[in-house]
């Protein structure tokens, strides 16, 4: 059964600039939300989205882990469309390696450093047989030392296959982090840490699903959609965008 998965993440840290409340005009910028209002954030995206799901297709933990890995610099959407057939072809690490690097590179072509994740998505299937009996491991170490895996990759992968309650801090949801701010850090690795101690336990393991689409769809980069934003009573965010008026147009 096809289950939907979260957008991947890039490689590159996340420098400061990227959300604009850390530094503006060289201060710093507003203290973090406390605790009561962090959980009110949660409380309203929960009942926003009760069961948020990622926007990655996989079918298992190895069709997951081969999807997060795609996805670096790419879209889901672009992900998505590639792996539909290269997941029909094969869908565990075995049937990979039958595959061999010049086929996987021929379906996913049209996704960008398509020669290096091809390597990387044999290779890793290679060390899963060999070293793992053909199974995703459930250990963090054991993750991040696959080609291509990093901390963000391997904590969507214990996320959304086992179910453990941790976050993969992406461009989106370091932005949305540091607007809030719920919490302020220069890091990926330091928001994590901020947010997995933040975060009330009971929207823990859904946080990283809520944050990341409230940062794609609503808390954009560019010109996020304040006026109707669920948050911007809590927001703290000093850069705000405000609704246009209407076009005298409009009223004719």
């Amino acid at each position: 059964m096809k289950t939907r998965q979260p957008r991947a993440l890039k490689k590159p840290s996340i420098s400061a600039a990227s959300a604009e409340p850390i530094v503006a005009g060289g201060k710093s910028g507003p203290a973090p939300l406390p605790r009561k209002l962090v959980a009110e954030v949660f409380s309203r995206l929960a009942a926003a989205n009760p069961e948020p799901r990622p926007e990655l297709d996989y079918h298992n933990p190895f069709t997951l882990l081969v999807a997060v890995v795609l996805s670096a610099q790419a879209t889901d959407r672009s992900v998505n469309i590639a792996t539909a057939p290269l997941f029909a072809a094969a869908d565990s690490p075995e049937a990979m390696l039958r595959l061999g690097e010049e086929r996987v590179r021929g379906f996913i072509r049209t996704i960008g450093l398509f020669n290096t994740k091809a390597r990387n998505v044999v290779a890793l299937s290679r060390i899963l047989v060999e070293r793992h009996g053909g199974e995703v491991p459930r250990e963090r170490e054991a993750l991040e030392v696959l080609p291509g895996v990093g901390r963000k990759t391997a904590s969507v992968v214990l996320n959304v296959a086992f179910g453990v309650p941790t976050i993969a801090v992406d461009t989106h949801i370091f932005r949305v982090a540091n607007r809030l701010p719920l919490v302020v850090a220069t890091t990926p690795d330091k928001v994590q840490a901020g947010l997995e101690a933040t975060v009330p336990e009971a929207y823990l393991h859904d946080a990283h699903h809520w944050l990341i689409l409230f940062g794609r769809y609503v808390c954009k980069a560019r010109r996020p959609e304040c006026p109707t934003c669920p948050l911007a009573d809590l927001c703290r965010y000093p850069a705000k965008t405000v609704a246009l008026p209407p076009s005298p147009a409009a009223a004719i």
